[in-house]
């Protein structure tokens, strides 16, 4: 590594300081197209609580789901709010079909977590609702990332799955904790790509 590289890198995870003591995640907030399709599938289907809505300015709406472990998933909903551009504002595809690529700026996919004994729970859940999903991925460190058997280099257990509005949606299980050698890639800049 050169000189340069070394002291312009973005220090690890293990170097880092903390000078803010994060508790988790308040929300995360995405537009519905729909608020109340919006809400059938979160509350009905996911069995998230609405928790606060709010009626914003000009027409518009703010809702918040409980995701857990006091994080909120939130959506506005505005009356004239431009339709969204799939490979854009969000992937175009599942993992399972095609290119994930979206814009810079745009948020890739939510991934809620369960805990590893309920993944297989999950996708019955899901399957019983008629949602169209993965099958449960196994996430390792191997060529593809991903292995048809859950073995002791899985970190992570994967299901895929859409909302009305096309948000990439995940449900992911922890299945081992990670330590200091799971960081072991250097951040690549624009100039790499």
């Amino acid at each position: 590594m050169s000189e340069t590289t070394a002291t312009t890198s973005a220090p690890r995870r293990s170097d880092a300081t903390r000078p803010i003591e994060f508790t988790g995640i308040n929300h995360l907030a995405l537009v519905s197209s729909d608020m109340a399709k919006t809400v059938d599938f979160y509350s009905g289907v996911l069995g998230m609580p609405l928790t606060k809505t709010i009626e914003i300015p000009g027409g518009g709406q703010h809702f918040f789901f409980d995701c857990g472990n006091g994080d909120s998933l939130a959506f506005f909903w505005f009356p004239n709010a431009p339709q969204s551009v799939p490979g854009v504002s969000q992937p175009a595809n599942r993992p399972d079909q095609g290119d994930i690529v979206s814009a810079h700026g745009s948020m890739n996919h939510v991934a809620f977590n369960v805990s590893a004994d309920q993944i297989d729970d999950c996708l019955a859940a899901l399957r019983d609702a008629d949602v169209d999903c993965t099958e449960v991925w196994n996430h390792d460190d191997s060529e593809w990332g991903v292995s048809r058997e859950q073995h002791d280099g899985v970190f992570v257990r994967s299901i895929y799955f859409s909302d009305p509005d096309g948000v990439s949606l995940e449900i992911a299980a922890w299945t081992r904790e990670l330590g200091p050698d799971d960081v072991s890639h250097e951040p690549r800049t624009a100039a790499d790509a």
